[in-house]
């Protein structure tokens, strides 16, 4: 499959039947579509009844070996005992291809969401995490990116200023505080932080919840500071977010040593992911499943209020950063 005309809508049900049984599974019910703009996921049973889900992924985003390396992660986190949904080895790999789409199989794992307001879920999620980072410290990933400023603010700039269906009206200030934003993070990102290997995308939609925390889908797994995957699961004011940083930096460093410093990039990675969510959504606008899944980033309203979220994110960056309560 030529990859520069690559489209999900050739992922027939018939050609995902034959993609499972080239590795001898044989599904035996409907297929059940999981929620997954990147990739495309489905949920299914065999013949014994077992339950799995198949991950198709998008080519170009990631290379096999970058494919591999994460589920290298993920399986390094379950054989230390740390509950993650890592692929099922099926002769000799955890990466299959057919007819120009790779593919991988994992067990089906049940459970609800994850409750950012439950301080139990929290503090479970904390020493996990704690011992994620603890692994995830032991070597860095070789094939998988470190979270930069290349990345997650100037490719994604470039994306942004080139979108042909922005709104005239608004395109001038975007391009001028979208500028000031990026600056602003500039002066306040720092890289004297130790990268280990992250989940990266740790935020509730990604916790199952089960007798305790389970984490999926490391898909955007790469190097970066620790804080990374603490900041998402952060709400509330400050002084809320405080309390919670409190009990889950207690909790995280049962397991694995916190640096204080690294509480003045929160607000530099939060601007981050802001730009690179946007460009994100704009870059994959050709996918049919975008546009219905984000139909008002097309709306000046939109827009407008994207570009006062950016401006309170430059003054957010430029106060003092939050101060966990055991250190101030």
């Amino acid at each position: 499959m030529d990859h520069a005309d690559f489209s999900f809508h050739a992922l027939s049900p018939e050609l995902i039947f034959d993609s499972l049984l080239s590795i001898g599974i044989r599904i035996d019910s409907g297929l059940t579509a999981l929620n997954s703009y990147e990739n495309r996921v489905y949920q299914f049973h065999d013949e014994d009844r077992t339950r799995y889900v198949a991950k198709f992924y998008r080519p170009c985003r990631w290379s096999n070996e970058q494919i591999i390396e994460e589920h290298q992660f993920t399986k390094q986190l379950v054989d230390a005992e740390i509950p993650a949904v890592a692929p099922l080895t099926i002769n000799n790999t955890t990466l299959h291809e057919h007819e120009g789409y790779r593919f991988s199989l994992f067990p089906s794992v049940g459970g609800r969401q994850y409750e950012v307001d439950n301080l139990e879920q929290m503090e479970s999620v904390a020493m996990l995490l704690g011992r994620i980072h603890q692994l995830g410290a032991k070597k860095p990933f070789l094939h998988r990116p470190t979270i930069g400023l290349e990345q997650y603010l100037y490719q994604p700039q470039e994306i942004i200023l080139s979108c042909h269906f922005i709104p005239k009206k608004v395109q001038s200030d975007l391009k001028t505080i979208l500028a000031q934003l990026i600056k602003t993070v500039e002066h306040y990102w720092h890289n004297d932080w130790q990268p280990i290997r992250l989940h990266a995308d740790c935020h509730a939609g990604n916790i199952l919840w089960r007798d305790g925390a389970t984490f999926v889908d490391f898909d955007d797994a790469r190097n970066g500071p620790a804080i990374q995957d603490l900041w998402m699961l952060l709400y509330g004011n400050q002084q809320e977010q405080r309390l919670q940083l409190d009990m889950l930096i207690e909790m995280y460093q049962e397991f694995f040593d916190f640096d204080s410093q690294q509480l003045r990039l929160i607000e530099p990675l939060r601007a981050m992911r802001m730009i690179h969510h946007l460009a994100w959504i704009i870059a994959r606008w050709q996918d049919p499943a975008f546009p219905i899944a984000f139909p008002w980033i097309t709306d000046e309203d939109f827009w407008r209020q994207q570009l006062s979220e950016f401006k309170q994110q430059i003054e957010a960056i430029k106060a003092p950063s939050i101060k966990l309560m055991s250190i101030m």
